[in-house]
This record gives C-alpha cells, structure tokens and sequence, in this order.
C-alpha cells in the first residue's frame, strides 16, 4: 500500500475534496465513508500519524509543558516548584478521624486539608500492607524483599472502614487525585511504582499485560518475560511501550523499581508519619515516561540544567531518541516562538472556533461540564443532513483535544446538532471513541441519546487546567471608562503644540487609528492642512489598526517615538 504523507485526525484525505459533505473523513487511522456508496480511493490507502512535539518552558516558579500533536495543542501541563502533594506520592500518615457513615477515612499526610481515603481504595491486600510497614517501624522486618513475607487474608470488598483501619497504626499510602478546589487529596492503600515499560506492585502475584498490544504472539513473549524475572510477592503490569522490547531493557527498569521500593523501605525505618517516603517523578519526567514514543519528532527546552536532565533521562530509557532534545537560546520567549502562547489563547475561553466556521461553546456548573456545538452561519450546503454530520464529526475531535487540553474531568455532557440518520448517530459515536484513544485518563463514552445527547465520565486526577485569556482593555485600563472622546483632538494638539516649541524644526509624523486618521483628513480645509498653515510644517498622519481607537503617537524623522512622559 502506498504510504500517504501526514494527515492530522479529523482531517480529509488528499483523494478527498476537503469540504463539508464529501464521501469520505480520516478518523484515528481510518477512513469513515459518509455516503453508503462511497467510491472514494483513499479507503484502499493507508496512513501515518503526524509527529509530536513537546515544548518545555522553565520559570522561576515552575516548569510548563505543552504536547503538541498535528501542529495542535494537545496538552498543557505546569508544574509548580513547590508542589508537595503530586499524584503517585507515597506517604507514611496518621488516621485522623474514622467516617463509618462515608465508610472512609480521613488521613494526615502534612496537607493543610486531611486527605480522604475511601475503603473501596483499601484494597484487598490492606492486612498485608499494614503488617509489613508496621514491621519494618517497630524492626522486625529487616529487609526490602517480599521472598518471605507471609500475605495476611485479604479484606471482603463489602466491609466497613472501622473494622480494617484503627487510629493506633500509621498507614502507607499513596495520592490517587491531587488536592483540588477545598477538599484535601485523596489516596489509596493498593500502592504503585510506575516505569516506561512497566508497573510494579507490591503483595500481588499477577502479571498482566496492557491490551493496547494487539498480537497474541507478543502478549506471550511479554508475559513469559515477565514471569522470568518478576520478584516474589509482586506483580507486573507491562505497558504499552514494552511491545517489541527485549528482556535486558524490562529487567534494568525493574531493577531501578526495586530500588525505589528499597528507599521507600529505608524511609520508613527512620521517618515519623506525617512524611513522604518516595516522590513521583517531576512534571517532565512523569510526561516523558508516558508519552514518549517514536512519535516525538523533537523536544525543546529553554533552560540548560533542564536540557540536561532530559537528555540524561532519555539515555537510560531511549538513547536513540536523544538528538530530539534541543535547547531554545532564542531571545523571544519559548512559547511565542513556538506559536504555543497564540494557541492557548484561542483555545482557552467560554468558545472554541473551528476551521469551517463552527464553534463549541464550553459552560462549567459544579455538577459537570456541558459543551454545546453550533454550526455557525459560515456553512451552506444543499444536502443539510450530511452537512450536519460533518460538523458534528469535526466537533467530536475538536471536543476531545479540548477535555484533554484543559483536563477536564467528571461527568461531561455533549449536545451534539441533531441528527436524524440513524447511521450517522453511530458514526459518530464511533469517530468519539477513536478520537478519545489518545487520551491517558479513564473514561467512558455512551453513545447519543434520543434527545441527541452524549454523556462522558472521566477520571479526574488533578485540578482543571484554568487559562484566563482575557486582557485588561488597553484604552480603559480595566476602569470601564475612557476620557471624553470629544476632547481627543484638544489632547492632540496639545502635544503637538509642545513639540513644536522643543523640536521646531524635526520632521515629525502622527500614528493613529484608521478612523481617527480619516477623521482628521476629512474635508477641506482638515485638521491637517490647519496644522500646516498654523505650523508651516506639513504633519505626515499615517493609519495603524494595531492602535485602539483613541491611541496616537508621535514620531521624528529617525522612526523614533516621541515620548511625552
């Protein structure tokens, strides 16, 4: 099959006219017919995805990383540098109160608000964890290993939190969801160590391999490798990225899990709870480790201790992927240049515009999320149904690069423009399930409604991405009010009058708004000639739309701003 050059999601085919209505839409790799005899030849073609990017900006007060995909914003992360209660941190705390009513607990891990550990989060191996990490406090457990650690019986998933968990014993626990608005984090008791290519657990004897690998025969050869060399007492789930790896790789990073698992074992041995005993990985790493695959056609980073940490990261777990680093010594700021500030501020607000003219309009209640899609007045077509599809499928992938751009989470609720070809209801559910794969977190989709709704639901781990687009009015300073228009032009000649005494004899010229401009040239005899005949200098008045409307500013000969203050 012949290799096609790159093509965004969502996107047409080059066999495809690109306008609403024709027969066929790329959707995540495939082609979606839209007519039921669609002859269209890009069916028989295939496809590569576009290459992603990261672009790393470093401040004083944190790290903010941004995923590009298709030359889109896809992700927008930040990384604060004193963020202490990140998700994958593991805590030695102190049950604060018991909440049979909740069947939950509230822990002290240092946050200022308690966090919340449910019992369904307990897991059924709780028994074992809480003799372990009491054993290692008190000394009689000596040793990291699990080799001969004997499983306490596991808790029935239908008990009570009083009847598991007392006020006497510290817990070990970890960050399941970040602190978000007023409530405290929340945790769990099934505890993790993530890699690249694997999760380490501990008390466990599964293996399991990540259903994202397709063929049955790498399944095997992953799941042997793993059963090779997976440590008594712990299980192994083998990610997507250990596809096609070898064992020398899975058994390094392994390694480097058990060595987390030991030094959350020494902190525990000298550490008094409230304490963290094992950090995750900084924004940037944890982003690398589960992003980064061929895909990434580059990664740039504007600050040289960084670029070298991510440099060093990727030659232990991709030294062939090494080169993609560059660093940014360009003096505009890294995001401008990169067109990531633009990006942000079209995509970030109460609307989001697409290409053909139809728009998405995004509410926020406490309960959830509801996106309501439009297709505008930019789109004219006789065949109005298919019409409607297509703007529906373009809103389904422009919905999902936003859920995931500004991490949207809980229950999100899509009115879709009504449909009534029971086909294109399908479809279109289908493209949002393929447009959603991307996405990391868990989520699920249920197809439309009989009043053409869709109703999503995901995992909501961290606060909400919040960008304020807005910008303080340049002509009223954010003050809601402006001087008298009327008195402009004395403002005006005012400052003309002054430089005239003190620059009586330098070429000068007068920027303005184009309205402005025509206002002062309108007539005869105009401001302008007034000014010659007051003057005997002609006053060059030249147009600007950059300016607001009630902005001017005067120049000399050199292109130099006349400052009057």
């Amino acid at each position: 099959m012949p290799i096609q050059p790159h093509i965004p999601d969502g996107h047409f085919p080059a066999a495809c006219p690109p306008v609403l209505g024709v027969e066929a839409f790329y959707v995540f790799g495939n082609t979606i017919p839209l007519l039921p005899n669609c002859s269209c030849t890009c069916e028989k073609q295939s496809y590569i995805l576009v290459d992603k990017e990261l672009i790393i900006n470093a401040t004083e007060t944190g790290v903010e990383l941004a995923l590009i995909e298709n030359g889109k914003l896809a992700e927008l992360h930040h990384q604060k540098t004193n963020n202490n209660f990140t998700v994958g941190d593991i805590f030695i705390g102190k049950i604060r109160k018991m909440m049979p009513g909740l069947n939950a607990a509230f822990v002290d891990i240092g946050h200022r608000k308690d966090a919340f550990l449910h019992y369904t989060d307990l897991g059924p191996k709780l028994r074992s964890l809480v003799k372990w990490s009491n054993g290692v406090i008190n000394g009689s457990i000596n040793t990291p290993k699990l080799d001969n650690f004997k499983y306490e019986e596991d808790i029935i998933k239908t008990g009570k939190v009083d009847q598991v968990l007392n006020k006497r014993f510290p817990i070990l626990v970890q960050i399941l969801k970040e602190p978000i608005s007023t409530k405290g984090p929340r945790l769990s008791c099934e505890l993790t160590l993530p890699g690249r290519y694997m999760v380490l657990s501990p008390f466990s004897d599964t293996i399991s391999v990540s259903k994202k690998i397709a063929n049955p025969e790498e399944r095997k050869r992953l799941h042997a490798l793993a059963e090779s060399i997976r440590p008594k007492n712990f299980s192994l789930i083998i990610r997507t990225a250990a596809e096609g790896r070898k064992v020398q790789e899975l058994h390094e990073e392994l390694m480097q899990l058990l060595a987390k698992w030991e030094e959350i074992f020494k902190q525990l041995k000298s550490e008094a709870p409230p304490a963290k005993l094992l950090s995750e990985l900084d924004k940037t790493g944890s982003v690398l480790r589960d992003l980064l695959t061929d895909n990434f056609s580059r990664i740039v980073v504007n600050d040289k201790d960084l670029y070298a940490d991510i440099r060093g990261y990727l030659q232990n777990i991709s030294p062939e992927q090494i080169n993609i680093v560059q660093l940014h010594n360009n003096n505009k700021p890294i995001f401008d240049a990169f067109g990531v500030t633009r990006q942000v501020k079209a995509a970030f607000g109460k609307t989001a515009t697409m290409s053909s003219g139809a728009y998405l309009v995004i509410e926020k209640t406490e309960a959830m999320h509801v996106i309501d899609v439009n297709s505008g007045h930019k789109i004219v077509s006789n065949d109005v149904e298919q019409t409607i599809f297509g703007v529906n499928l373009e809103a389904a992938e422009e919905i999902c690069r936003q859920i995931r751009l500004r991490d949207i989470g809980g229950l999100i609720v899509i009115d879709f423009i009504d449909m009534k070809n029971l086909e294109h209801k399908k479809q279109l559910s289908k493209a949002m399930e393929d447009f959603m794969r991307k996405d990391r977190s868990q989520h699920t989709i249920l197809p439309l409604s009989k009043f053409g709704l869709m109703q999503i639901t995901r995992e909501r781990a961290r606060p909400e991405v919040m960008v304020n687009t807005a910008e303080m009015c340049p002509t009223c300073n954010g003050t809601g009010q402006v001087n008298a228009t009327i008195l402009l032009t004395d403002d005006i000649e005012r400052d003309l009058e002054f430089i005239m005494q003190s620059r009586p004899k330098s070429p000068l010229q007068l920027r303005v708004h184009p309205y402005l401009e025509a206002y002062l040239k309108k007539g005869l005899p105009n401001r302008q000639m007034k000014w010659f005949l007051r003057y005997n200098r002609w006053i060059k008045v030249t147009p600007n739309a950059d300016y607001h409307l009630t902005e001017y500013r005067f120049f000399d000969g050199n292109e130099d701003e006349i400052r009057m203050n």
